[in-house]
């Protein structure tokens, strides 16, 4: 009898271990946007955060459709109690997701139970994951506006130092000299997407130490002088069509293959396209090439730049978790710790253990362009900026036509800054 009891009471135990267990690995529901070569890194890397946490937690992700979608999705999810533990997010929309209600606050408490703080990201990054000083956001990467470059065309023309870089190509003389040089016989300086030059655009206003909001001083362009910057900046790349360094209208296909054709020395695009060459130059079909920081045309370094970002939804009516919360931050921590596999899509790590690490140093051409990562110019901070927000869609209706001359890039500036600040 006595062993009867004492093998029930194992059997008793042994059950209670095993739902113990079960109740304590907590299922993350996941949500992104990321596609192509993104998605399929994005993948991997649940993939493996699943495998190393077998039994503890488990992140079920899925993927919804990039912009608009996704992101009024969240939010009508959120509002009613049923979005996911965590997503991915631009920080530029920050703070339109905060008026909305959208996101949830991470507390500087957050961040140290899993070994993090502001200091463990960039500079750049870490304010703009905040919004009135709280913040509702965790960087994982930064991505930017970059220069990438042929190697052979530079080199014939004597333009690399001995690691291969380019040489000469800052100061706006020095630049449109080279862009010159390597047009003709229908070859460009420059290929860049038309519906793209904005970047450039606001790259160059950053430049000139332009400010592009300010909710005190009055709203968009605050200033005349700013507006003159915005058209400075404008008048720049309307004079590189002009003068017929690069193509008054290209697609984004035809860009790219304009650049790996080999009838254009430079083009000027995110750095989500170093996979692109990178799969290119692999399979014997690309020159040898590549990527380093927009040179320096006006006054200091700047570059357009955003960040793609993990926030947790503020999902009405849900209780609060702690288990729940402590899971959902072991993932956000470890996705940055591992986010030199995410460098491979050519995306900044905005972690700085990994960004300096002498991995990521030995990864190139990413730790070529680095550095903007430092000097960023982001969105500004308004809920009328970020993708798929009236902030694009004034810059496509007036900036990107005064690139081609249908609109005047004085009147242009003054229009685009009256329908915005109409807006607010």
């Amino acid at each position: 009898m006595k062993t009867t009891l004492r093998r029930l009471a194992l059997v008793s135990t042994a059950i209670l271990s095993l739902t113990g267990a079960a109740a304590a690995q907590q299922t993350v529901v996941w949500w992104d946007f990321l596609a192509g070569g993104d998605g399929v890194r994005m993948k991997a890397l649940i993939d493996a955060f699943n495998q190393e946490h077998q039994g503890e937690i488990a992140i079920e992700g899925t993927t919804l459709e990039w912009g608009t979608p996704f992101y009024t999705k969240l939010q009508t999810s959120a509002a009613i109690g049923e979005g996911p533990d965590i997503a991915t997010y631009h920080l530029s929309r920050m703070p339109l997701a905060v008026q909305s209600g959208t996101l949830a606050e991470i507390t500087d408490e957050d961040l140290a139970g899993v070994g993090l703080s502001d200091d463990s990201f960039t500079a750049a990054a870490a304010e703009a994951a905040k919004v009135d000083g709280v913040r509702y956001g965790v960087p994982f990467d930064q991505h930017g506006l970059i220069l990438y470059y042929n190697k052979e065309l530079l080199g014939d023309a004597g333009m690399l130092d001995d690691n291969g870089l380019p040489t000469g190509l800052d100061g706006m003389e020095n630049f449109e000299a080279a862009l010159a040089q390597f047009t003709g016989d229908g070859s460009y300086g420059l290929s860049m997407p038309t519906g793209d030059r904005y970047r450039a655009v606001y790259s160059f206003f950053g430049q000139q130490g332009g400010t592009m909001f300010d909710a005190a001083a009055g709203g968009f362009f605050p200033t005349d002088a700013d507006v003159e910057k915005l058209t400075t900046a404008t008048e720049t790349m309307k004079r590189w069509v002009d003068n017929g360094w690069t193509p008054a209208q290209i697609e984004s296909p035809a860009a790219l293959a304009l650049f790996t054709s080999g009838q254009a020395a430079f083009f000027i695009m995110g750095n989500w396209e170093v996979p692109t060459f990178t799969d290119l130059a692999a399979k014997g079909e690309m020159f040898e090439w590549g990527a380093v920081e927009l040179p320096v045309l006006f006054d200091h370094q700047a570059a357009w730049s955003d960040s793609h970002a993990f926030v947790i939804p503020a999902n009405a009516g849900k209780e609060a978790d702690p288990a729940k919360r402590e899971a959902v931050m072991t993932v956000i921590a470890w996705m940055d710790e591992h986010s030199l596999d995410w460098a491979g899509a050519g995306h900044i790590p905005a972690f700085n253990a990994v960004r300096e690490s002498a991995e990521f140093q030995a990864l190139k051409p990413q730790s070529d362009y680095a550095g903007f990562a430092a000097t960023a110019v982001f969105d500004p901070r308004t809920v009328l900026a970020g993708p798929a927000a009236p902030l694009g869609d004034a810059w496509t209706n007036y900036i990107v036509p005064a690139t081609t001359g249908e609109i005047d890039p004085a009147d242009a500036a003054v229009e685009m800054r009256d329908d915005l600040n109409d807006q607010l």
